[in-house]
Formats: structure tokens, C-alpha cells, sequence
């Protein structure tokens, strides 16, 4: 089976031969096409100018693999912004790609329903030694024997340099060729659905990177220099010219959904995005989605939203989702990292009374801030309430890139938490309704640190490095100059390889026993409370005492219960939970009650009369 998505911009291959070639540069005039046929010589040729501002040409003799550059009236040279290939980096010339050459093999798969999943984030290039799509895919199986059943990727989208997080992406379309080929990312989605995984691409919507973003230089019109984010003027998704930028992104969606068949996106930052529009982005995105791919597969849009809206995780009559399929949970994660590592700093801070009962309002309702003013942020409201949302409209967590990589030297919780709480937290997550996230190395307790890395040129990288040991300077512990100065340098090869995944610790013997633990959990959820949550809708309750949590659920024709003591002292509850054990650990049944002692974790499925 062949699958292209057929696109206004960029470069497209003729079915009668030749290829045409769109560019949106309304205030450009002059245009000029530079192409390079595949052993030839390099040729010039004037682009036509519509009265909507596209600059249009078809070349008869041009090929899948040629390459080819628009140059301005004032000289510059620069790579197509729609660009599916740049195999010389983001200041190199585009490579004309013909998608329909890829030969698909997984002409039987349809998705994934949403409550079936237990996503695994990764980064191409830390996630193998090789950092390559190719290496990646030798590792699905094991991921998929695991218990892993959705795969997501962090961004692609072709950045500056040979390492990247994927955050300074600025071509969307082009996956970036440290990591390899589009044909070879195709065949890791290919190869990942016949072991019947997912795959989720992250996509970042809010920002271009600071390196390699010649839109700036060739369409102002894409920008609104009246609406500032963190990373300068706002992209345009409501003013003059807006629909064509719209039309950008809402294309860039079904373009990696229809064209690599991937089974849904994040969206990163979505509360970045400055968009008044009577139809949010999200929404249209979600619409363009149900009305093409969606209508023979499963497709899922999953947000992250520091803004934690509600409404944009809302469901129809059918329970089906108006824009967003679920959320990134960052509420549960801080209420956890407090409750592991007693760490208050920072955003933190709205986190630290009671963090325990936290956690089980975080595990019970999904969000935690539902609009109480959060300190934090000096007061102001944070949240809508989310519970008449169901349970897997939050994608929850003990780690994600952020919280590992934002700190000074990428710890992972386990090497900072109570390991006792830690892996009662883990149990928690990984048993309740929500969506579980790993973040790669999880399943094993890595002991590799996920380091902020980057590969600008000279000038930024000066930048970006003062500018990261400036900002930890507002901690106690990197007041003085020689302790900031320990903090790695972003820019350097050797903070991208101390990333890298150390796959041999699997086998180790602590690492084996975290990797057994992961699967007894995984298994438990799989044979046991997937089958009840299609169509689990509203929140649980809950209830926390010194340290002992309880929390409840109404699935399908069940009610799950969860009992964890993550108090200071072993307890005795009294009444222990009715049903069938869904898992225990560090709970024993005795005359007095259930005795648990501390980090007990205990979970049953009761069944519900009439269920």
C-alpha cells in the first residue's frame, strides 16, 4: 500500500512526471526557484506570482531526489518551509521526495482504542546508542513484550546540528536526517504496528526554534509581532492572512498522520498558542483529523496545557472527544515529585501541603488545580473543573523529558526520591484508570541522566548556555559561580551522549528487579482492568489520612479501589477494600484488619450489582 498527503505547498511530485513546486511569500517579489538535479548541474528559474501571494512552478524534468532552494530578491538562499527532506541541515537545500515510494506492510491496522494505552516517550537519538530510527526499531519488541502498547516520540521536525531535543524544530515537515531517512522513520511505524503498538509523534505548534527559521526572512505574515510568547513574536493564527498559517499546521497534522500513518499527535504547549479564533487550532485540528484518517482508524490528539482547560478535553453524547483525547498530567506529577523527594522550590511550592492527599485528588479527578489560585503564579486561577471528564482523559506520570531534563543535572526521580514512595507512586499510576506514561529508562530505573542538549552555532550556543546557568542561579544551591559552572554545557557532544539509554543495565540485577516489577504491574492492568474502562466516564472519589490514601473509581461494570499508605508508619485499615485483588504489595490481612506497612500498595476490583 502506498500513502501520500497531498499538500497547497512544498514540493510535489507529478503523477504524469515533473514536479511543482508552492511557496507562500506574500510580500516577496522575485522569487526564484534554484534546483539541482541528482548528478546534474545546479539551474535557476523564476517563480510566477499569484495575487494571493503564492509563487507557483512546475518543472517536467525535475525528480524525487533532486535537490532544490527558493532565493529572495536580497540574495538569500533558504530551504523550503514545507520541506520533507533536508538531508544538509536547516540552512541546506530541500530534497524533493516522492512518499509514494514507500511500500506499506501494515495494510490491516487500525488502531488502538485510547483506554488500551500505556505510552512510552522516547528520544530518537538517546533512545539507542546509534540514535538513529533504524536502531529504535530493533527495540520495539521488547517494548511490546513489556507491556508498552503505544510508542511516543518526541519531535522530529528538522533542528539545527546533529542533537536536539526536538523543541527548535523549524521545518515541520522534514524529519530531521541526524536520525535518518523519512522512508526509515516509515518503517519503524510499520514495524511498531505489526508488534501492534502505537506511535505518537509530538508535534510543537507554539514556536519555531531560534536557528534556521527563514520564514521570518520570507513571509512577516506568518508572524504577529503585536502577541509575544517565550520565544518572541506569536505565530498568526488570528489575524490578516491567518487561514494560510492555519492551513500550515492543520496540513502539517494530517501530513504525519496520513503520510507516515502515525496513530496520533501531542501537542506540546498548547496554552503558548495566541489564538482569539471562534475555533481554536486544537479543534480544527481534531475536525481535519475525524473528517480524513479518523474515519477508518483510530486517531488521538493529546495536549499538553499548563492552563489545564477543560474544555478542550470535553466529550460528545457518543463520549467521544470534541478536540483534545486526553491531557499530560502535570498536577499528578508535582503532587508525586513532592511527595518522593520533599522538594518545594519553584512551581512546586502549590504542591507542598498535604501532598499525599494531592495525589489522591490528582488520581481520583485528574486535575488538581480546577480553577483555585495557585501561589505559584501570584494568586491567579489556574485550571477548570475536569470531573466529568473520564479517567483516560489524563495522561499520567512519575517522569516525562521535562521534568527529568529541566533540572540542572537530568535526575530521574529514582535517584532522588524515598524509593519506598517511588515505587508505591509508580504502582498507583500504573493501576489506576488514567493513561500511564513511561519516560524511557523507567521500566529499568536508568541510571543515565536526560541532560538538556543542543548543537547551535556559535553565537547561540554561547547564549544558550550562559542563559541556562543564569537561570539556575535563582536556586540556593547554585548561588556561587563555581557550582554553576559544574552545570553541563547544552552545546557539548559529551552532555548528549551521558544521555544516552545504557541498555545493558536491563539485565542487571536492581534493574532486572524494577524491569519484573514494571511487568507484573503492566500485566495486572492488562488482563485485568483494561477490559472494564471502555466508556468509563466522570471521576472517582477520595479520601487521604496521615498518609493513607483511598481512592475509587466506577468503570464499566466494576469499582476499582486503591489503598496505598504512603504515610511515615505502617498502618491497619480497618475495613479493607471489597473484590477481587487486583494487585498487593506490603498488605496482609490479620485479625485487626488489613496491616500495611509503609509504601503498601493494594487494589481490588469489585463488582457492581446490575454491572
Amino acid at each position: 500500500m502506498k500513502r501520500f498527503h497531498r499538500m497547497p505547498f512544498g514540493a510535489t511530485v507529478r503523477g504524469d512526471g515533473g514536479v511543482d513546486f508552492a511557496l507562500w511569500a506574500p510580500s516577496m517579489h522575485g522569487v526564484t526557484l534554484v534546483h539541482t538535479p541528482a548528478g546534474g548541474k545546479e539551474a535557476s528559474h523564476a517563480m510566477a506570482q499569484d495575487t494571493d501571494g503564492w509563487h507557483r512552478l512546475t518543472l517536467a524534468d525535475a525528480r524525487a531526489g533532486d535537490l532544490y532552494a527558493y532565493r529572495l530578491a536580497d540574495g538569500t538562499t533558504m530551504p523550503d518551509p514545507a520541506s520533507r527532506f533536508n538531508p544538509q541541515d536547516v540552512h541546506g537545500p530541500s530534497q524533493v521526495v516522492d512518499p509514494a515510494l514507500y511500500e506499506w506492510a501494515d495494510t490491516a491496522w487500525r488502531g488502538r482504542p485510547w483506554h488500551e494505552a500505556v505510552v512510552y516517550e522516547l528520544h530518537v537519538g538517546t533512545f539507542t546508542a546509534e540514535g538513529t530510527f533504524r536502531a529504535a526499531r530493533e527495540r520495539l519488541g521488547e517494548l511490546a513484550e513489556l507491556g508498552i502498547t503505544a510508542v511516543e516520540l518526541m519531535p522530529l521536525a528538522d533542528f539545527p546540528g546533529a542533537r536536539n531535543w526536538g523543541y527548535d524544530g523549524v521545518l515541520q515537515f522534514a524529519p530531521d536526517a541526524s536520525y535518518g531517512t523519512p522512508d526509515e522513520l516509515k518503517a519503524l511505524v510499520d514495524s511498531a504496528h505489526a508488534l501492534g503498538l502505537m506511535v505518537l509523534l509530538d508535534v510543537v505548534y507554539n514556536h519555531f526554534g531560534p536557528e534556521g527559521n527563514y520564514l521570518h526572512a520570507c513571509c512577516p505574515e506568518f508572524f504577529d509581532a503585536a502577541q509575544h510568547t517565550p520565544w518572541g513574536a506569536a505565530i498568526n493564527f488570528d489575524g490578516p492572512g491567518s487561514r494560510t498559517v492555519r492551513d500550515f499546521f492543520v496540513h502539517n497534522a494530517l501530513y504525519w498522520v496520513k503520510e507516515f500513518h502515525f496513530d496520533g499527535l501531542r501537542m506540546d504547549a498548547i496554552h503558548a498558542i495566541r489564538d482569539a479564533s471562534p475555533r481554536h487550532i486544537v479543534q480544527e485540528i481534531r475536525e481535519a483529523l475525524n473528517a480524513g484518517p479518523a474515519r477508518e482508524r483510530q486517531v488521538h490528539l493529546v495536549l499538553e496545557n499548563d492552563a489545564n482547560q477543560a474544555s478542550l478535553l470535553a466529550r460528545d453524547g457518543n463520549g467521544l472527544p470534541v478536540a483534545g483525547t486526553a491531557q499530560w498530567n502535570d498536577d499528578l506529577h508535582h503532587a508525586a515529585h513532592v511527595l518522593a523527594t520533599g522538594e518545594r522550590d519553584g512551581y512546586y511550592a502549590d504542591y507542598a501541603d498535604d501532598a499525599a492527599a494531592r495525589f489522591a485528588r490528582a488520581l481520583a479527578e485528574g486535575f488538581i488545580y480546577q480553577g483555585q489560585p495557585s501561589a505559584f503564579r501570584g494568586g491567579e486561577p489556574r485550571g477548570e473543573p475536569s470531573t466529568q471528564l473520564p479517567p483516560t482523559a489524563f495522561v499520567s506520570y512519575l517522569q516525562t523529558h521535562d521534568q527529568v531534563g529541566n533540572r540542572a543535572f537530568g535526575e530521574r526521580i529514582h535517584a532522588l526520591g524515598d524509593p519506598v514512595l517511588v515505587r508505591a507512586a509508580l504502582a498507583c499510576v500504573l493501576l489506576s484508570p488514567h493513561v500511564p506514561m513511561f519516560f524511557m529508562g523507567d521500566e529499568f530505573a536508568a541510571s543515565s541522566p536526560f541532560l538538556y542538549f543542543c548543537d547551535f552555532g556559535p553565537e547561540l550556543a554561547s547564549a544558550v548556555a550562559e542563559g541556562r546557568r543564569a537561570e539556575f542561579g535563582r536556586f540556593a544551591a547554585f548561588a556561587d559561580e563555581a557550582a554553576r559552572a559544574r552545570i553541563p554545557d547544552p552545546n557539548a557532544d559529551q552532555t548528549f551522549q551521558a544521555s544516552k539509554l545504557r541498555w545493558r543495565e536491563r539485565g542487571t540485577r536492581a534493574h532486572f528487579a524494577q524491569l519484573c516489577e514494571v511487568q507484573q504491574l503492566l500485566d495486572a492492568r492488562h488482563r485485568l482492568l483494561v477490559p472494564h474502562l471502555a466508556g468509563v466516564r466522570g471521576a472517582g472519589s477520595h479520601g487521604c489520612e496521615d498518609g493513607m490514601i483511598r481512592v475509587q473509581w466506577k468503570l464499566s461494570d466494576k469499582r476499582l479501589h486503591l489503598l496505598a499508605n504512603l504515610g511515615a508508619q505502617p498502618a491497619v485499615e480497618a475495613a479493607a477494600p471489597a473484590g477481587t485483588v487486583l494487585y498487593s504489595r506490603g498488605a496482609v490481612a490479620a485479625a485487626a484488619g488489613l496491616q500495611l506497612e509503609r509504601g503498601a500498595v493494594h487494589a481490588t476490583l469489585e463488582d457492581i450489582a446490575g454491572g
